[in-house]
Order: structure tokens, then C-alpha cells, then sequence
């Protein structure tokens, strides 16, 4: 294994605002988060939206992590904009 993929998990979101995006993230310690707090632009304002660990799996000698999404805890992504 390269030092990258010691270092490296990639962070893949099933649902949510996110579904259907991946990112690289850093192991801690050597361990990946249970859960995530991710800042994303919505309507150009920042919004906190919180996954939660579902499964992992190895790919090609890499770890992945799949993370759905928390609404209760997050957020709201969809525009309150009454003119729309």
C-alpha cells in the first residue's frame, strides 16, 4: 500500500445534499470518523449537514466509507425563498 492510501479514506455520500458525492479524507490516528459535520454553500449561505457511518469496504487497496445523511441534525437544504 502507498503511503497515500495510509494516510487517505475516501468519504462517499449515499443520500442528502451530497448523494452521489465522494471526497478524500485524512485518517486520524489511522482511524476514519464514525460521523461528519460538513460545511456546503446553499442558496450562497453556509449550511452544517451531519452523516453518520453506514458501511465500509476495501477498493484496490483503499479504504471507503459509505455516510448517510443525518436531517434531524442538519441544516435545511432547500431554499425558504417564498419568491420561488
Amino acid at each position: 500500500m502507498s503511503e497515500k492510501h495510509d494516510v487517505y479514506y475516501t468519504a462517499e455520500f449515499v443520500d442528502g445534499p451530497r448523494a452521489g458525492e465522494s471526497e478524500e479524507r485524512v485518517l486520524i490516528h489511522g482511524k476514519h470518523d464514525v460521523q461528519l459535520n460538513v460545511v456546503s454553500l446553499v442558496d450562497g449561505l453556509e449550511s452544517i449537514f451531519k452523516y453518520a457511518e453506514v458501511d465500509q469496504r476495501e477498493v484496490q487497496g483503499k479504504l471507503h466509507v459509505r455516510y448517510s445523511f443525518n436531517e434531524r441534525s442538519s441544516d435545511p437544504f432547500v431554499s425558504e425563498d417564498e419568491n420561488e
